[in-house]
């Protein structure tokens, strides 16, 4: 295995002083696995803050020293001890300088994968571009490689330059802990026991574990991960920094993964009990062949992430059964009135991780009302009307297009269903166009105009009877005026209300919209 490198850029030569900059984490990672690269990461050894800020660099972190590079503004990280000095992620020292050696910052990460360095180089904030010779990769000069670069043979750069092609020699790879080996193996394996000091760590080996799906974990390290949620490392962890890691595993190639392993080392019992306990919760098996909740919860996610939906909608596939986890023992394996619980406990999650808006009202309206979007052809025009404006779908109509692919999902997540299709999806958007192009404003237009053709023969009439005219209405919010008008015992009864007949007539007229467009009688 090797990582391609430009043959004409050597590394420095022993005694060579100086700073040294190394390419390290999850894009060397990547590289390895021949896999795509999004950003790379450097290290600095040998550098102080004010040296890089001298050179132009930017200083970006706020933990610890991290900077972005003036041209190519990838991020460069000054080397760096940590040591634990309190429960969760925060509870940290940091310690960079320049005596830290790159092996003392390698020991510090989380899995051998991930701690693996290729270099050294010599850092620069110019690359030259037309001599491929002159430079390396992510805008630094090999070290001990010429300064006076000629002008004409010079461009600096703005954007990245893909890794040089070339094979890789053994020398230029620090691996200190068999990560090579681990990532040939398909293994995620920590590096110290200092992993145990960081329970972050576990969410991301989970993460990883959604997006590298051939990965298992090292025995030991899930003993050491199981001890962390023992001794109550996870319920260290703020809703924020949770949610952003779960966040990002759910819009893996496999989501299911991640919280295949969080539940395997415990920690989806203490991080989300509510979906902990559906596993082992049967369901019918006509409707469900695969008849456990909790893997027809991990079918559906994944559902979401093969159609490739948006997080809102893996969100709401992730939660929109969680009701069926307190179904009581003696109904089983029905599931009666399981969406209404689903609804509370999904506002509840939500509310527990601080998640945005979006997601937390999708996965609720999910939850709620998943059943009903598979009986549109038992409904009545006026029941899908109502199933229609409970989801605001009128004013949210691509919202109530996630609902139904979130629906789809859970239909299709079903052992030998997935290509079974989601037929539902047509008649509901067709009835919700039909309810749209309702013309409101007309109707009440009309219904204005109604109203005061009534109010001014009403008062001809009571002139009539002498009992004295009464002031004409001309539009609805007048004639909503006079009839929330006290009267007395004695007076007449009030007149109708024309706001309310107004949304009546909006209303019958929706329903004869829905009716029409799905064959249904409007009645």
């Amino acid at each position: 295995m090797s990582v391609p490198r430009d043959p004409l850029t050597p590394p420095p030569a022993p005694g060579d002083a100086g700073p040294r900059v190394y390419q390290v984490g999850g894009s060397l990672r990547d590289e390895l696995l021949g896999l795509p690269v999004q950003d790379r990461d450097w290290v600095v050894v040998g550098a102080t803050p004010q040296q890089l800020l001298d050179m132009g660099f930017v200083a970006v972190g706020k933990d610890f020293p991290v900077f972005l590079h003036p041209v190519t503004h990838e991020e460069y990280a000054l080397a760096r001890t940590e040591r634990k000095t309190a429960p969760g992620y925060h509870g940290f020292a940091i310690h960079a300088s320049p005596e830290v050696t790159l092996d003392e910052d390698l020991l510090r990460r989380d899995l051998t994968i991930n701690a693996i360095a290729r270099g050294p180089y010599a850092l620069s904030v110019e690359r030259p571009l037309a001599k491929r010779a002159a430079t390396g990769a992510g805008g630094f000069a090999p070290a001990g490689a010429s300064a006076g670069v000629s002008p004409a043979l010079t461009e600096v750069a703005t954007s990245a330059i893909a890794p040089p092609a070339g094979p890789a020699s053994a020398a230029e790879l620090a691996d200190p802990h068999g990560g090579r080996a681990d990532i040939a193996a398909r293994v995620f394996r920590h590096v110290s026991p200092a992993f145990a000091e960081d329970p972050v760590r576990i969410l991301r080996l989970a993460r990883f574990a959604a997006r590298f799906t051939d990965f298992t974990v090292a025995p030991e390290t899930l003993t050491l991960m199981r001890a962390m949620v023992a001794a109550g490392e996870v319920d260290a962890l703020v809703p924020e920094r949770v949610w952003q890691e779960l966040s990002r595993g759910l819009m893996e190639k496999r989501p299911s993964r991640m919280f295949e392993v969080l539940r395997d080392c415990g920690a989806l019992a203490r991080l989300l009990p509510e979906l902990d306990r559906l596993w082992g919760v049967p369901q019918r098996a006509d409707y469900h062949p695969e008849v456990d909740t909790g893997v027809h919860a991990m079918m559906v996610i994944d559902m979401s992430a093969r159609l490739g939906l948006p997080l809102d909608v893996r969100y709401a596939a992730l939660l929109h059964d969680l009701g069926k986890g307190t179904t009581p023992a003696d109904v089983l394996p029905r599931h009666i009135g399981h969406e209404q619980r689903s609804e509370r406990m999904a506002e509840e999650v939500s509310r527990r991780l601080k998640v945005p808006t979006d997601c937390r009202d999708l996965a609720r309206l999910v939850a709620r009302d998943h059943g009903r979007f598979y009986k549109i052809d038992e409904m009545r025009a006026a029941t899908v009307l109502d199933t229609l404006d409970a989801c605001d779908a009128m004013r949210k109509p691509e919202r109530f297009a996630r609902v139904l692919d979130a629906c789809e999902c859970d239909r299709r997540g079903r052992l030998g269903w997935e290509d079974a299709g989601f037929p539902w999806r047509e008649p509901w958007l067709a009835a919700l166009t039909a309810a749209r192009g309702v013309d409101a404003g007309a109707i009440a237009k009309e219904a204005t105009a109604r109203h005061a053709e009534h109010e001014a023969r009403k008062a001809a009439q009571d002139a009539a009877a002498g009992q004295g005219a009464r002031p004409v209405s001309t539009n609805a919010a007048d004639a909503q005026s006079a009839a929330d008008a006290p009267t007395s015992p004695a007076a007449k009864p009030a007149r109708a209300n024309p706001a309310e007949a107004i949304r009546e007539a909006v209303r019958h007229a929706r329903i004869a919209a829905v009716a029409a467009a799905l064959g249904k009688p409007a009645h």
